[in-house]
C-alpha cells in the first residue's frame, strides 16, 4: 500500500505544523521520517492515520483518501509514542475489542505472538511499565496483519533484546507480506539498520526525501592533510569544514570517488574518505542557524 501526501498543510491557530508537506511512502518498504523536535513528524502521522484532518492538500493510500474512510483505515495500524488502552482493560480484553473492530484480525496469529511478548494477559495494562505497554501495543497491532503500520518512537522504553525482537517481527512482515512501515524516531542509528527510504522534515516542510542508499552515496567525509601552502581545489561542494592549518575534515556533497579525485588535485600529504551514518547526514543536511552543535562555557 502506497501512502502519499501532496501539499498537506495543517495549522493550529496561527502556527503551521505542516506547511505544504509532500512525501511518498513506497509499498513494501520501511520509511523513516526524521526531524528535530517540533518539526511536524507527529502531526504528519496523525494526519496519515486520519486522526487529524488537514486544512489543505491530499492524503491517500493506494489512491484512496484516508480521512473518514473505514475500508482503508481497517488495513492500517498505528502505535503512537504513548500507546492507549481502556482504563480497566487487560490484553485479552483489548484483543476482543480489536477483533470486533478490525475484520483482518487474526486470532491464531495473536496466540502465536504470545511467545514473543512475555506479558501477563490478565493484568490491567495501565499497571504495566512503559516498555510493557509498548510490547502489548505491538502484540495487538501485529495480530491485525496490517498492510500499513505507522509507528511513532516505536521502541522507546524497550530493552535491547525486545528491540531486536520487535524489529525482527516487523521486517519479517515487510519481507513476507509486503507490509508498508512508516516510522518516526529520534534513534537514527537504529533507523539506519532498517529503513529503505528516509524523509528529512523541518518546520512542517520536507527538506529531503531519498532512498537511504542513494543518500549515503551522495555525501561523504574527507579527511586530508594539505601540503605546505596548498589550497582546496575548485569544484568541491563543501557543506561543512573543520580543522586548523593544513589538517582538514570536509563534509562534501557528491559521490565519494569524485570528491577524492578533486581533492587529489591538491596533492595532499594524506587523504581518507569515510562514509557518514544517518545521524551525521541528518545533522549536516539539516544545517542552518539553530541546528548546529553549540559550544557552551560552563
Amino acid at each position: 500500500m502506497i501512502i502519499e501526501l501532496k501539499d498537506v498543510t495543517k495549522r493550529f491557530g496561527k502556527r503551521a505544523a505542516l506547511d505544504s508537506l509532500t512525501m511518498s511512502v513506497p509499498s513494501g518498504a520501511v520509511y523513516g521520517l526524521v526531524g528535530p523536535n517540533g518539526a511536524g513528524k507527529t502531526t504528519a502521522i496523525r494526519c496519515v492515520m486520519g486522526v487529524l484532518r488537514p486544512d489543505a492538500g491530499e492524503i491517500s493510500a493506494d489512491g484512496e483518501p484516508i480521512y473518514e474512510n473505514p475500508a482503508v483505515k481497517s488495513r492500517m495500524a498505528w502505535i503512537p509514542d504513548d500507546a492507549y488502552s481502556f482504563p480497566q482493560a487487560d490484553i485479552d480484553g483489548m484483543m476482543r475489542f480489536y477483533r470486533s473492530v478490525y475484520p483482518g484480525f487474526d486470532g491464531e496469529r495473536f496466540e502465536k505472538l504470545a511467545g514473543a511478548f512475555p506479558l501477563d494477559r490478565k493484568a490491567p495494562i495501565r499497571r504495566f511499565s512503559r516498555g510493557m505497554k509498548k510490547q502489548a501495543a505491538f502484540w495487538l497491532a501485529l495480530a491485525l496483519k496490517p498492510d500499513v503500520l505507522v509507528l511513532d518512537e516505536p521502541v522507546d522504553g524497550l530493552d535491547p533484546v525486545m528491540r531486536r525482537q520487535v524489529w525482527s517481527l516487523l521486517l519479517s512482515d515487510v519481507a513476507e507480506r509486503g507490509s508498508t512501515v512508516l516510522v518516526s524516531s529520534h534513534n537514527l542509528r537504529e533507523l539506519e539498520d532498517v529503513c529503505d527510504r528516509v524523509g528529512f522534515i523541518n518546520g512542517g516542510k520536507m527538506l529531503l526525501e531519498r532512498d537511504l542508499s542513494e543518500l549515503q552515496e551522495d555525501i561523504c567525509k574527507i579527511q586530508l592533510v594539505l601540503p605546505e601552502g596548498g589550497e582546496l581545489p575548485d569544484g568541491l561542494e563543501v557543506i561543512h569544514s573543520s580543522g586548523e592549518g593544513r589538517l582538514k575534515t570536509l563534509i562534501v556533497r557528491g559521490p565519494s570517488g569524485r570528491a577524492q579525485e578533486l581533492c587529489a588535485e591538491a596533492a595532499p600529504v594524506y587523504m581518507e574518505a569515510l562514509p557518514l551514518n544517518l545521524e551525521e547526514i541528518f545533522i549536516y543536511e539539516l544545517g542552518g542557524e539553530g541546528h548546529e552543535v553549540r559550544e557552551i562555557v560552563l
